[in-house]
């Protein structure tokens, strides 16, 4: 199947099939709905070099991961946002291009990706606080979208993001009416954006009902297991010891409950477990019944909305900058319970 047979069948012209899938502006919704219906149920692909050549576009995205954060290519997390994009850079017919890099080579490789044509957009992963990279792709004139947000940029930009301030506040106020005090916040890297955001709802919901948060109950650090039962083997010998965990990570979560049980103890039972769920392909959290009670939001959900968020605006470059603020749900497992008395 070429161009000219798909268009024959449509009773389009060829411009206008071409111009749908490559998701020009002036082709209607509705129209271009048609084409990709029919291209997908003809099994149309197609030339990748040719449509760029046709568009002037290099039909590719970037991604690029500094080597200090090369972690991220082997985080599940990261895996599910990238088969995500995939999903609708595909649709597109574009390509990833993932590169990851030394640090002090990020700036460098953003400027040539942009003086070389190699790609037409890039997706910024892990933002932090007046984030340098969006003034970089800003001045550079390389579309970008942002996935989090950077708390004190002041110029406006694309982004998507979940609302992990909300998320928390409302997982620490559900342990609060479960009776716990002594509420323990296991979170991300304090430098993200989205650790920041998630430490804001919880010291806000702490603070609200009375109650000072507790630095000896904080902790920040890479999202492993290891971290995960480390913090809780050292929280739980204090003498005024946590009875609930919020945790920023499933599989921090994970070493959260080997050490409770190695310490003899049942999670719901003895202690409470909340943690952010990103709804892993590869770890569910439970089937029918969730194991964990978690604020749970899709991350390969957030990496199609974000890829197409950003094809949007390489196809319409008057678009003005977009936002999408994605809510978290909590939902109620196994881990949590009211505070058990002492004695």
């Amino acid at each position: 199947m070429n161009l000219k047979e798909l268009a024959r069948i449509l009773g389009l012209s060829q411009t206008t099939v071409s111009r749908a899938l490559n998701g020009y502006p002036e082709v209607n919704e509705a129209t271009r709905l048609r084409v990709e219906r029919a291209a997908q149920q003809h099994d149309y692909r197609p030339n990748t070099r040719a449509k760029g050549l046709a568009t002037g576009r290099s039909m590719a995205i970037g991604h690029i991961i500094p080597i200090s954060t090369k972690h991220e290519i082997v985080n599940p997390v990261f895996a599910d946002f990238i088969a995500g994009a995939g999903e609708a850079y595909s649709r597109k017919s574009y390509d990833m291009l993932l590169s990851v890099v030394q640090d002090a080579d990020e700036d460098r490789i953003y400027r040539e990706f942009s003086a070389k044509g190699a790609v037409d957009g890039i997706i910024v992963h892990a933002p932090r606080a007046g984030d340098p990279r969006i003034k970089l792709l800003r001045e550079i004139g390389l579309p970008f979208v942002v996935h989090g947000r950077a708390s004190t940029e002041v110029d406006d930009y694309s982004w998507l993001d979940v609302n992990n301030r909300r998320a928390f506040e409302r997982a620490t106020n559900f342990l609060l009416d479960l009776g716990h005090r002594r509420i323990a916040l296991i979170n991300g890297l304090e430098v993200m954006d989205f650790a920041f955001r998630r430490r804001e709802g919880y010291v806000r919901a702490l603070t609200e009902r009375g109650i000072a948060p507790d630095p000896a109950l904080m902790r920040s650090d890479e999202m492993t297991e290891t971290y995960g039962y480390n913090s809780v083997r050292t929280m739980l010998a204090m003498p005024d010891a946590p009875t609930a965990f919020l945790t920023s990570s499933i599989i921090t979560a994970i070493g959260v409950r080997r050490a409770i049980e190695d310490l003899g103890m049942k999670m719901g039972r003895d202690i409470s477990v909340i943690t952010h769920d990103d709804e892993l392909s590869y770890l569910r959290n439970g089937d029918d019944v969730p194991i964990f009670t978690a604020t749970r939001s899709s991350v390969r959900e957030a990496g199609r909305r974000a890829a197409e968020m950003l094809l949007r605006k390489i196809a319409d470059p008057d678009l003005p900058f977009q936002h999408e603020l994605m809510e978290a749900e909590l939902t109620v497992g196994l881990s949590t319970g009211p505070v058990r008395k002492k004695g």
